[in-house]
């Protein structure tokens, strides 16, 4: 059985010694943290003995915040807001006591709770979020031109990366994110109401909690310097990574896809294509009525093409279809039956020129 809530915080220590050791301590952990400043902090620690032991017992307090489950920590962080907003509200009122612990020994060993009471003594609001914003899992992955690359994070999701694609991986305690700095990539995210995941593209954040979904951001392709979004499955929230209180936030659902400019104004929802929200997974290229040049550009992403287009009224020609992007050859050979074209072949590489040349 649980013990009753304390009448008091449990006690901790509040010296300028504590102080000192906690203000080195999230400095060192918040970063950036310079060699001079390393070389400042060893001279610290070196100075006297009590320092070292008091950065210790930091070190081992900190450790103890690890033991308190998830609703534990929700309900913590909830009482550290609260608190941390009535205390501004009330500046000018007479002090009370804080009550940040309550109805947390129902989560929280003592140490635990020695250990928050020690952050809040210190002013460690700062402390609070620099533990919150440490990473549990970071990792980065890319695939080279014509690759593609199944992934598998520590919570349950999975990531699989089409060509020419990079991903930032950082999962925290109370969230999850990838960055896409460039690429397509299919998401299957595990379910975790505490921890929603954020996939931020270019100059939009798509959040979700579980479900399945594509995002792609290829800014350096003609006519593909957006975003776009599209769910296979579930519900995503889609909206600007620069949040602003005047922004469109846009939720798609299965069948359902969106499109960003290059600034994230969002476009009309629509909706999926026959070919699906990731058809490269099956190696398989979509175009709808797509301009010539940019499908040979969508080619190149894969592997050498070994075609071109000068004119520029060929360039402009629409392309409807599906196609292996890894046999550019039986595109070339389909274009002249379905556009006013003709292959002006020199050895290896092929010109598309109109009928008129």
């Amino acid at each position: 059985m649980n013990k009753p809530p304390p009448a008091h915080p449990p006690a901790a220590p509040s010296t300028n010694l504590d102080e000192a050791a906690l203000d080195w301590f999230v400095r060192r952990a918040g970063g950036p943290f310079e060699a001079a400043d390393e070389a400042g902090f060893q001279a610290w620690l070196a100075a006297d003995s009590a320092h070292r032991a008091a950065f210790a017992r930091h070190q081992d307090d900190w450790r103890a915040l690890d033991a308190v489950p998830a609703d534990g920590l929700r309900t913590l962080r909830q009482n550290l807001a609260d608190d941390k907003a009535a205390a501004a509200a009330a500046a000018h009122a007479a002090p009370r006591p804080r009550a940040w612990w309550r109805g947390l020994d129902a989560w929280a060993p003592q140490a635990a709770l020695a250990a928050v009471a020690l952050m809040v003594s210190c002013g460690g609001y700062l402390a609070w979020n620099v533990w919150q914003q440490q990473a549990l899992f970071t990792q980065s992955f890319a695939t080279t031109r014509g690759q593609q690359l199944e992934v598998s994070l520590p919570e349950g999701s999975r990531l699989r990366l089409d060509t020419l694609t990079t991903a930032e991986v950082a999962i925290y305690r109370g969230r999850r994110e990838v960055r896409l700095p460039q690429g397509q990539a299919m998401f299957q995210i595990a379910g975790d109401a505490a921890r929603p995941f954020d996939v931020l593209a270019g100059p939009l954040r798509i959040t979700v909690v579980g479900t399945r979904f594509s995002v792609r951001y290829t800014p350096g392709m003609p006519g593909q310097a957006g975003v776009q979004v599209a769910v296979e499955e579930g519900r995503v929230r889609v909206a600007r990574a620069a949040r602003s209180t005047s922004d469109t936030t846009v939720e798609l659902l299965a069948g359902q896809q969106i499109t960003s400019d290059m600034a994230g104004l969002l476009g009309a929802v629509s909706a999926v294509p026959a070919a699906g929200v990731a058809p490269w997974r099956e190696s398989r290229v979509s175009f709808d009525d797509t301009p010539l040049d940019q499908a040979l550009a969508e080619f190149g992403r894969y592997g050498p093409v070994h075609l071109s287009v000068r004119e520029p009224a060929v360039a402009a020609l629409r392309v409807t279809g599906t196609f292996d992007p890894r046999r550019p050859g039986n595109f070339a050979r389909i274009l002249p039956q379905v556009l006013p074209v003709r292959l002006r072949e020199q050895g290896d590489e092929a010109e598309i020129v109109s009928t008129g040349h």
